[in-house]
C-alpha cells in the first residue's frame, strides 16, 4: 500500500506515527520513506535532495532544529513581534 502513497504523505504518516516528541533526522526519515516506497533509485543523494525539497515546500512539516523535522501541527505559529516606534522621527507634512 505504502508504495501507492506520495512521499510527503508517507512522510507525514511516519512523523504522525512517531509523535510529538520524536521529531526525525531528515535523512533517517527519507530512508525510511525510500525503504517503505520499495523504490529504487541511482543516485541516493539525488533521491534524498529530491524527497527533502518536497517535505521543505509543504507547509504540514516544520524544520525543528539540527536537521530534525516534525509536523506543523506540534508547534505553535510563531507571533511577530511588533515594531517599536519610540524612537521613530514623526515625518513632517506640509
Amino acid at each position: 500500500m505504502e508504495e501507492n502513497i506520495s512521499e510527503v504523505d508517507l512522510a507525514y504518516q511516519i512523523l504522525s506515527e512517531a509523535g510529538k516528541d520524536n521529531p526525525i533526522y531528515f535523512k533517517t526519515l527519507i530512508r525510511e520513506i525510500i525503504a517503505k516506497k520499495n523504490k529504487t533509485f541511482r543516485n541516493e543523494a539525488a533521491a534524498i535532495s529530491e524527497i527533502y525539497t518536497m517535505i521543505n515546500m509543504d507547509s504540514r512539516f516544520q524544520h525543528v532544529k539540527d536537521g530534525q523535522w516534525g509536523l506543523s501541527d506540534w508547534y505553535p505559529p510563531e507571533t511577530k513581534r511588533p515594531r517599536s516606534t519610540a524612537n521613530k522621527t514623526p515625518v513632517k507634512t506640509t
